[in-house]
């Protein structure tokens, strides 16, 4: 019987994945509202991106791979918290809809993330060309994600269906790179805060 392989040194770990527990609501602006609801977005102290762009925030993460609609990223609430806050506050200017249990969100940090996911998707994901703040729409091994630079790594939505394939592709993919698995990691590692 051989010896299981070794876990890698930190210092030798080139990826790092876990799944991120995360509230996620889609805003989509009705037809000719787009400046109604930036001007609302704003007195909640968020920025509305243009498409193919994301948004740090204190709280949130705001992303957009389609035009006149966004997906906000922030920490678990009670379920469809969010999405009732931003249909009062939007009525006659968006849609929201709460998408947390539709969307997986995956964190990849450390040195080796692009490489591991070039490996899988045709986007260019040099640091020129996807720098932090960009986001897109792509497949990824065969599944629909959306990937966005940020400062932590590179954070991946996938519908949640197919999030546990993903996540073994991702980490099978990773492993020659140094793999380690974080497990779950908190929302507040995307706004540049550390998990405890």
């Amino acid at each position: 019987m051989s010896a299981p392989d070794a876990l890698p040194r930190a210092e030798d770990v080139g990826v790092a994945i876990g799944f991120c527990r995360a509230e996620v609501t889609e805003l989509a602006a009705l037809r000719g509202r787009v400046p109604e609801l930036e001007r609302i977005a704003a007195s909640r102290g968020l920025r509305l991106p243009p498409t193919g762009h994301a948004v740090v925030t204190s709280d949130a993460l705001v992303l957009s791979v389609r035009p006149e609609r966004w997906l906000l990223v922030t920490s678990p609430a009670p379920a469809g918290a969010t999405a009732d806050n931003w249909r009062v506050l939007g009525v006659g200017a968006a849609a929201a809809v709460d998408q947390s249990a539709g969307l997986a969100v995956l964190q990849l940090a450390g040195s080796n993330v692009r490489e591991v996911l070039a490996r899988g998707c045709r986007l260019d994901l040099a640091a020129d060309s996807f720098a932090s703040g960009r986001a897109a729409a792509t497949s990824m091994a065969q599944v629909a994600t959306i990937l966005v630079a940020v400062t932590s790594g590179v954070l991946i939505l996938t519908p949640a269906s197919t999030a546990r394939h993903l996540h073994e592709w991702l980490s099978t993919t990773a492993r020659p790179f140094g793999l380690a698995a974080r497990g779950h990691v908190s929302v507040s590692t995307l706004f540049g805060q550390q998990d405890s």
